[in-house]
């Protein structure tokens, strides 16, 4: 049997446990990432969407993407930690905050997107593969 993945906001409010594992682990430079997280990048674990059970009511703020793809980031209304994403492009995805998991220390990444939107600042593992976008599937 799979070990869940849970996690949740600060508080507690929202909740989330993920039976499947990981499709994609990455760090994200895009624009949107740096914004969010307040840093040089933001960095998630994306789950096929089945598997997924939330608990608690996220806020929920559209954006369109540096892909130019509309995607819905989810917080808490009580705390505002960062949560969870979606995609209109990729509705079958369910994509979270690695700090958001209650043991970070699962999250693996496998690469480095929006690479051509980092800063030298931002040291991430050179030894990761970076793309200037998102990689090919």
């Amino acid at each position: 049997m799979r070990e869940i993945y849970a996690g949740g906001c600060a508080c507690g409010a929202i909740r989330y446990e993920i039976s499947g594992e990981p499709l994609f682990e990455n760090h994200c430079q895009c624009r949107d990432c740096q914004r969010k997280s307040g840093t040089g990048h933001g960095s998630y674990l994306t789950f096929p969407r089945t598997g997924v059970e939330l608990q608690g009511e996220a806020t929920h703020w559209d954006i369109v993407g540096d892909s130019g793809n509309v995607k819905t980031r989810a917080f808490c209304p009580a705390c505002g930690s960062p949560i969870y994403m979606t995609f209109a492009a990729m509705p079958d995805v369910f994509t979270v905050h690695a700090a958001s998991l209650d043991d970070p220390s699962r999250f693996k990444p496998q690469a480095v997107t929006y690479g051509v939107r980092g800063y030298a600042w931002d040291h991430l593992d050179p030894a990761l593969p970076k793309f200037d976008k998102m990689p090919p599937t």
